[in-house]
């Protein structure tokens, strides 16, 4: 996007646009080059007119708290959408015959459910404590922690897509599955109501979460405070919460833990540059000042290839990398 288009860009909307945007300040691992360009959405309806206004083909990155996204040193072309200043609401949400529960906008934060949950007496969302991104990310991964999955209390989910068009949405119109969510849509064939050319499913890759409403039992608020304390002792004695990083980087493999097959490999405390492979829980990656994205995503490579060397097994990520070396 050049300058005379980021500038016709701005007309009309209620947002932030902001130029080669550090990327380092809005990714948990402190880390990586800069964005293009950077909005900052207003609210929902802002959003989804911004997204209408982009040129077509124009790269879109859409963002929360950046606790899963590693940019690399050379940064990124096309735009990046921060969701967590705009869509902050949360609310009671009775899901009307389905059942008490609450509806969050894609921006807030997961352990900021949990607590809101265990303050208005309802049980099953004390999980969410423990992910550190959004609620938007949560729904994009199936994200999970101590036994909970996102999706197993999701009742129904809001999207926009790359025309601004919103749509309600159930599980049944994803395959879900272990850190993973995948629209049904292929490729943008199939069509999601009527034969209006409008109504025609984009990309999966280009539809995003922007709400869910989360279906959650009565239950007592403080057994549901205790359970989030316990939680959160445990993540503090477990993982390396004192120094930036990213969360798990890899999915469990069926059967067996990454952090143990990492550990195996000899890898535990192993440092490239600024960034280490932490010496508390294998399956992160921190950075101990002054990294650079190229330092993370090397261990990151280095682990795959020890794993799947000594073991057979192909890693997979949690995290997205993106952008130019």
């Amino acid at each position: 996007m050049n300058m005379a288009e980021t500038d016709n860009l701005a007309v009309g909307l209620r947002g932030e646009l902001r130029r080669r945007e550090p990327m380092a300040g809005h990714v948990t691992w402190r880390a990586g080059g800069t964005a293009e360009t950077a909005y900052f959405p207003a609210d929902l309806d802002d959003l989804a007119h911004f997204l209408d206004s982009l040129p077509v083909g124009e790269p879109v990155h859409m963002t929360g708290l950046g606790s899963n996204l590693l940019v690399r040193d050379g940064g990124l072309t096309g735009t990046v959408i921060f969701t967590h200043r705009a869509l902050h609401e949360m609310r009671l949400d009775h899901l009307g015959a389905l059942g008490g529960g609450i509806y969050a906008e894609a921006g807030v934060a997961c352990p900021k459910v949990a607590r809101y949950a265990a303050l208005n007496d309802l049980a099953g969302a004390e999980f969410l404590a423990g992910i550190p991104g959004t609620v938007g990310g949560a729904l994009a991964m199936n994200a999970g922690c101590f036994g909970g999955e996102t999706w197993d209390i999701v009742a129904h989910v809001l999207t926009v897509d790359r025309t601004g068009k919103i749509r309600a949405r159930t599980r049944e119109d994803y395959e879900i599955d272990y850190r993973s969510v995948q629209l049904k849509a292929e490729g943008g064939r199939r069509k999601a109501e009527g034969n209006h050319p409008s109504s025609f499913i984009p990309h999966p890759s280009e539809e995003w979460f922007v709400a869910a409403s989360l279906r959650l039992k009565r239950g007592s608020g403080a057994e549901s405070r205790r359970k989030i304390t316990e939680l959160l002792k445990r993540r503090i004695a477990t993982q390396p919460l004192g120094e930036p990083n990213a969360g798990s980087v890899f999915r469990n493999p069926k059967g067996t833990y990454a952090a143990r097959l990492i550990e195996a490999c000899g890898l535990k405390g192993h440092v490239i540059g600024n960034a280490m492979i932490s010496d508390k829980h294998a399956n992160f990656i921190v950075n101990r000042g002054g990294a650079r994205a190229a330092d993370i995503e090397d261990l990151i490579l280095l682990a795959e290839r020890s794993v799947r060397e000594k073991f057979g097994i192909a890693l997979e990520r949690e995290v997205r990398i993106i952008g130019e070396a």
